[in-house]
């Protein structure tokens, strides 16, 4: 692990932007961290959070996962997701909101799944995690620019997603860490299943075997990118990875969009971790 975080804070010195993460090899216990603990703009990784918050209330009765759940017109005026480009007022089942809100990141389901669960019970359920630097602050975000303050946008931290991953992989394994989550085995797999769904491929998995499981969730900022994840191999987790970059610039001295370094940025210190862990 000293080797692979030398390598990895090398890769991260390089770039021209801050870049900060988490990583844990699954099969010895070790970790490390870039900035770990330094909150950073969550983007759409914070919907790991709410899916399983949104998990926990179904398990409580309070939801259903085959309730027929109506998309408003007041969550569709967004830019991210498919959704947006529909005929307001169609129906699908809530297990279905949940499931479009993780593979294509819809922000209209987004909305609508953080209405139903509540936005104060989401960030409860962070607290009693223990995601100290994990504050939710809206169900649709805000359109801001590059020079937005942090407490202008949800932010979190590698550490507390780091931690949400695991704990997601040890409740489908453990029933008392399941109860800790607020849900049953089967619900932990169910949100497991829906991570490993994801349809947004540029980062984490990038660099990777062609068909390696990853169980993830992407984001993307006004000025950075960012994913965190679980990487499998042989049916079994590897590492847990959570990688953010902040104050990327548009373009970097070199000429390349910032974009494509710092996506670049995240699929290769997956691939470090998968040489050395693997």
């Amino acid at each position: 692990m000293k080797e692979l975080e030398k390598e990895l804070n090398a890769l991260s010195d390089a770039q021209p932007f801050q870049s900060s993460w988490f990583v844990k090899d699954m099969k010895r216990g070790e970790s490390a961290n870039r900035l770990g603990d330094v909150p950073v703009p969550s983007a759409s990784t914070r919907k790991i959070s709410i899916l399983m918050a949104a998990l926990a209330a179904v398990h409580a009765g309070k939801l259903d996962l085959a309730q027929m759940v109506t998309i408003e017109k007041k969550y569709m005026d967004n830019d991210s997701g498919t959704f947006q480009h529909f005929i307001p007022g169609f129906q699908i089942t809530f297990r279905d909101v949940l499931v479009m809100m993780i593979i294509v990141s819809d922000n209209a389901s987004t909305g609508t799944a953080v209405e139903m669960v509540g936005l104060d019970v989401v960030q409860r359920y962070c607290d009693a995690l223990g995601m100290t630097g994990t504050k939710h602050r809206f169900g649709i975000p805000p359109r801001l620019g590059r020079d937005h303050t942090l407490d202008q946008v949800t932010v979190t931290t590698p550490n507390d997603q780091g931690l949400l991953l695991e704990l997601i992989w040890k409740g489908t394994q453990d029933p008392t860490v399941a109860a800790k989550l607020g849900v049953s085995k089967e619900l932990c797999q169910l949100g497991l299943d829906i991570l490993t769904w994801q349809k947004l491929k540029a980062r984490l998995p990038s660099q990777l075997p062609l068909g390696t499981k990853i169980a993830h969730k992407t984001g993307t900022g006004s000025r950075g990118f960012m994913d965190a994840g679980m990487i499998f191999k042989d049916g079994a987790p590897l590492f847990i990875l959570t990688a953010y970059t902040e104050h990327v610039p548009e373009v970097c001295p070199n000429g390349v969009p910032g974009f494509t370094a710092a996506n670049t940025l995240i699929g290769t210190l997956a691939r470090r971790a998968w040489d050395v862990l693997a």
